[in-house]
């Protein structure tokens, strides 16, 4: 609690001479008696010895008033966050050359496990040079010879993470494939698509925000830039859609794709046979041209990862460069309290009145 007009409080200091004043001793109305024997011998009623409590509760009341005077108050700080962040798109590979081996800081694991590892780090952070994309909007494509929307856009992490722990290369044979344009573009429609996702998401919560983006923005969220990160380590082999012309339809919606083709030239896959196990040279499908011309299209950038580390360094790339930007505003929401001093102070009041025209009355 705080006091708006604390100055109001140096009226405490005139409250010693009224007390004095009302205290001391007055000479009153003066009757004659030949002699005060017999009156000295009269006992002192309760009401003369009581009657000091009516000043008493004068001050008292003045002293509630002051503080009322005073005007104190209770704050709430409240604190509103508004956030200009980025909606993304991982669109990872599943198909069956993903499960060729790849090294993680000396642990062999196939590429669709390292990959999952390290996409983890970039959403969720890893407390070292990945901070995290706590303030943007991501969601996950899949993709072999269908694309498959597996987690849409979201601002709670914690879910899209589940979801890429439980990406499996794919089982079927007739699913295997690998269809980088139908996945391109669905991932586009889903970018494209934002705000509307988070329109309706916002009125099914209740929250403010069905008209346009300036108005969205007192949901606390605004999308700053798409954007699209490809993982692929094949060549675009099925599908309905061109990767080129999914390309384009990204360009003209403005959405960004960053490519990363997965994989080295000297890599190998483990295979199970009734003989044992055996390490198999894998042969490299990786399309470099066509990834590097689906990311100059769109204003992205394409890099290639022969490893865990490489890939890492990747993905930090595009973490600094898709910037998230959070503003906070603080204010205080003050609540008058000077009601709870000025009711008891008006009922003393009114009691003292009170008690002096009736208990306390006196002649004169």
């Amino acid at each position: 609690m705080q006091w708006y007009s604390p100055w109001a409080l140096l009226l405490f200091l005139l409250l010693p001479f009224l007390g004095y004043l009302m205290f001391r001793r007055k000479r009153g109305a003066a009757v004659k008696f030949p002699s005060l024997l017999d009156v000295r011998s009269c006992p002192v009623s309760w009401r003369l010895r009581l009657r000091p409590l009516l000043a008493a509760a004068r001050l008292l009341c003045l002293t509630l008033l002051i503080l009322a005077f005073a005007r104190p108050r209770k704050g709430t700080v409240l604190l509103e966050t508004s956030t200009e962040g980025v909606a993304i798109e991982a669109v990872v590979d599943r198909s069956g050359s993903m499960s060729t081996e790849m090294d993680y800081y000396g642990e062999k694991l196939d590429r669709l496990e390292v990959v999952k590892h390290v996409l983890n780090d970039f959403i969720e952070g890893d407390r070292k040079d990945l901070g995290g994309r706590t303030g943007d909007l991501i969601g996950l494509v899949t993709f072999a010879r269908y694309a498959d929307t597996v987690c849409p856009l979201v601002l709670s992490h914690g879910v899209l993470s589940e979801f890429l722990k439980q990406t499996q290369i794919v089982a079927l044979r007739q699913e295997d494939g690998t269809a980088i344009g139908d996945a391109v573009a669905l991932a586009a429609a889903r970018l494209k698509k934002a705000e509307e996702e988070i329109q309706r998401r916002n009125a099914a919560l209740g929250f403010p925000g069905e008209g346009d983006a300036s108005q969205r923005d007192t949901t606390g969220f605004k999308i700053k830039s798409k954007a699209v990160i490809l993982l692929t380590d094949g060549r675009n082999n099925t599908g309905r859609y061109s990767p080129l012309e999914a390309a384009e339809l990204a360009k003209k919606w403005g959405i960004k794709i960053y490519t990363i083709g997965i994989g080295s030239a000297q890599a190998y896959r483990t295979v199970q046979t009734l003989l044992g196990t055996f390490r198999m040279p894998a042969q490299q499908e990786l399309d470099e041209e066509l990834l590097k011309a689906i990311a100059d299209r769109t204003g992205g950038f394409y890099s290639r990862a022969d490893d865990a580390q490489s890939l890492r360094d990747v993905v930090k790339k595009i973490d600094e460069m898709e910037k998230t930007e959070v503003t906070s505003v603080q204010y205080t929401e003050y609540a008058e309290q000077f009601g709870f001093w000025t009711l008891p102070a008006l009922v003393l009041l009114g009691l003292e009145m009170l008690a002096g025209c009736t208990v306390f009355r006196k002649i004169p």
